[in-house]
């Protein structure tokens, strides 16, 4: 089992920043996939970000070149930095961790940008 606790969620401003963090534990594999989805109302769910422990990072095509992910794997902690927020970003964000075809999920945080 895995658990993942998030935070850094809230409320920004059109064009203002936040950062999302996300920290595993418990029986965490060595080579994993950790990122973000994020979810919208009557929406489904999309990739934001994913990152590999080998440094393989996957984007969702509306959030390139606006956020930044990344992660510490001494702490089993990914970051999601998101800059240029705009409206459509609003969502609930859910970090997930993914190995060897097991997908774990965190409570989700929300995150609510205003024009």
């Amino acid at each position: 089992q895995v658990q993942l606790v998030e935070s850094g969620g809230g409320l920004v401003q059109a064009g203002g920043s936040l950062r999302l963090s996300c920290a595993a534990s418990g029986s965490i594999f060595s080579g994993n996939f950790m990122g973000w989805y994020r979810q919208a109302p009557g929406k489904q769910r999309e990739l934001v970000a994913r990152m590999h422990t080998g440094n393989i990072i996957n984007y969702g095509g509306s959030v390139k070149g606006r956020f930044t992910i990344s992660r510490d794997n001494a702490k089993n902690t990914v970051y999601l930095q998101m800059n240029s927020l705009k409206p459509e970003d609003t969502a609930v964000y859910y970090c997930f961790y993914s190995d060897y075809g097991h997908d774990y999920w965190g409570q989700g945080t929300q995150v609510t940008i205003s024009s």
